[in-house]
């Protein structure tokens, strides 16, 4: 009975383990993205972020390493300026588990519920939102915006590796395949 009463926390606890991140990203279909090649932090807008240093920084190493896996090169005279934006919110989650046990189907009385027979629990996580804006640094215009969704962890040792997924799966959408 007791196993009965834990599958419910042994679910949550998988599930949120395997927490992925959701991205979409929109972008300006009348710009050819091709001639892009060099990029800048957008300093003015990345000092506006309301986050930690330290979670800024990580943010801003994981999107050097990707822009540089995609041939970008970090320039003074930029193509792109990148510029970021956060938010955050707390999510409660509320599972109510009943073991379901009893004397047949219908109503009536289950003397297996007197026994904690049903079980609640309560758990709580923050879901982050990461915006990646590329604005062409001639036209000062946003020409491309990825947007990542998922649980944050306050678990210092998976920080950086959260960060470079969320990072990672919104660039990956860049540059946009292009639909002739």
């Amino acid at each position: 009975m007791k196993t009965l009463k834990l599958i419910p926390i042994f679910l949550l606890l998988i599930l949120s383990s395997c927490s992925s991140v959701t991205v979409y990203s929109d972008y300006d279909k009348n710009v050819d993205f091709a001639p892009y090649k060099t990029y800048a932090f957008f300093k003015p807008g990345i000092d506006k972020v309301e986050i930690s240093d330290l979670d800024k920084r990580r943010i801003l190493h994981a999107i050097e390493k990707e822009m540089q896996s995609k041939g970008f090169t970090k320039s003074e005279k930029p193509d792109l300026l990148v510029n970021i934006f956060t938010k955050s919110r707390e999510q409660v989650d509320v599972n109510q588990f009943s073991a379901g046990w009893g004397y047949g189907w219908g109503w009536g009385w289950n003397p297996w519920m007197m026994y904690g027979g049903n079980q609640t629990t309560v758990s709580t996580s923050t879901e982050g939102t990461l915006y990646i804006d590329l604005i062409d640094a001639k036209k000062k215009e946003m020409i491309w915006q990825g947007e990542g969704i998922g649980v944050l962890t306050r678990n210092i040792d998976k920080k950086d590796e959260r960060i470079a997924e969320f990072v990672s799966k919104i660039l990956a959408q860049y540059p946009p395949q292009v639909k002739k």
